[in-house]
């Protein structure tokens, strides 16, 4: 059975892989306006696309999906998004069938599949900055243990806050949503051991357009970390959004618009 999908908004096809891991589309909603006609996907094993044997969840796994997916609508070459853990099926999609794509997006790409470990430097920095607001002392505890390199998933819920520039209402709302739709056990499924890591002499060979979009307080990737995976990319630009977290679309929709339409008029 073939990848279900949502089609959103106008204009040229852009191919659209979540993160999550494994969450279906309904998170990234029409990403902020994008002036594109959105083919939002439901990877294997989420929404529409059904239940999957956990051991056919691995990133690269989905990577024949999306090419089966791309040859079935006639999207040849296409242009390529994906935000967050998205970006390891992404990247291994242009490693594979690079003809087939004519630009690539990450949108505060997971860099994990690059070998990246996370930013806790730039997270401690964070947690910091946002000391004074009232729902912090109540992840206080928790943080500290991600810091101090927990990776128990009660620890890393805490920091779920730190992924929006902005822990209102509609953030939490946000939150609650993609909670929802987890699937159990998605991180280790998804980077499950055996998975590939891209090495820098592989990465060096891909003659294609790469845009890095990462959010100006976003420790997943940091800036810093963002600028360090482009220079993989012998074709590689970043933009880093002012005051932007993990969903740069939700804290300004203007300026990720822009800068990811500029990218893709080029």
């Amino acid at each position: 059975m073939g990848l279900a999908h949502d089609e959103l908004g106008s204009g040229a096809p852009l191919l659209v892989v979540p993160g999550g891991p494994l969450l279906a589309p309904s998170y990234l909603g029409d990403l902020g306006g994008l002036p594109a006609r959105l083919h939002l996907l439901h990877l294997r094993g989420t929404g529409r696309s059904g239940p999957a044997d956990p051991a056919e969840l691995r990133f690269d796994l989905h990577v024949d999906d999306i090419e089966a997916y791309r040859a079935q609508a006639g999207l040849d070459p296409v242009d390529l998004l994906a935000h967050s853990a998205g970006a390891a099926i992404a990247i291994r999609y242009a490693l594979r069938y690079p003809s087939h794509v004519r630009r690539l997006v990450l949108v505060t790409p997971s860099l994990r599949s690059l070998g990246f470990g996370p930013d806790l430097a730039q997270l401690r920095a964070s947690a910091e900055s946002r000391s004074d607001e009232p729902w912090y002392p109540a992840v206080k505890d928790a943080i500290e243990a991600v810091l101090a390199g927990s990776a128990a998933g009660s620890d890393w819920a805490a920091v779920t806050p730190f992924f929006y520039a902005r822990w209102d209402d509609a953030a939490q709302e946000h939150a609650r949503a993609c909670d929802a739709m987890r699937l159990p056990n998605a991180a280790a499924d998804y980077y499950a051991a055996d998975a590939p890591v891209a090495t820098p002499e592989e990465l060096s060979g891909l003659d294609v357009p790469v845009l890095l979009l990462a959010g100006g307080v976003d420790a997943l990737p940091s800036p810093a970390a963002a600028e360090k995976a482009a220079r993989l990319f012998p074709r590689s630009s970043v933009v880093v959004q002012p005051g932007a977290a993990h969903y740069p679309w939700l804290d300004d929709p203007a300026f990720f618009r822009d800068a990811v339409a500029d990218f893709l008029a080029d």
